[in-house]
């Protein structure tokens, strides 16, 4: 069974404040590259690099920005990245409707539903929650 795996997944692989969540999801990575059925969206590499790259309060960043691009061009390679469509956008405008789903969270969710993809790894969307054909799975119960 395929799954989408959303941002949160990619940003814990890097980050050491979260231990459990990071083994979690280097799991989930190593697994999934190499038996593949793990599918990355276009929209998850953007938002991994800027989050792993954004100042925390006083601390630094998770990662440096040149690394993090790095990483997203591994990522690129590892898994397949499925990009923006019309069918893409119209979904998410109705899912932010429909499911009252934040902006990005809608349009995550639509690249899984426009593409069959009939799970999507998130810490972010209520748990088993079947949102039109999608069910979410949270990986860090």
């Amino acid at each position: 069974m395929a799954s989408l795996v959303d941002t949160n997944v990619l940003v814990y692989r890097h980050d050491p404040r979260e231990p459990a969540k990071r083994e979690r999801s280097e799991e989930i990575l190593r697994r999934g590259a190499s038996e593949g059925g793990l599918v990355i969206s276009h929209q998850a590499v953007l938002e991994f690099v800027r989050a792993t790259t954004r100042h925390r309060g006083p601390g630094t960043p998770l990662l440096e920005r040149e690394m993090a691009i790095r990483l997203a061009e591994m990522l690129l390679q590892e898994f397949d990245v499925l990009y923006p469509t019309e069918d893409v956008l119209r979904l998410a405008l109705m899912g932010a409707s429909a499911y009252q789903l934040h902006w990005y969270d809608a349009h995550m969710w639509a690249y899984a539903e426009a593409n069959g993809i009939p799970e999507l790894l998130s810490e972010d969307y209520q748990h088993g929650r079947i949102y039109g054909t999608v069910r979410v799975r949270n990986p860090f119960p």
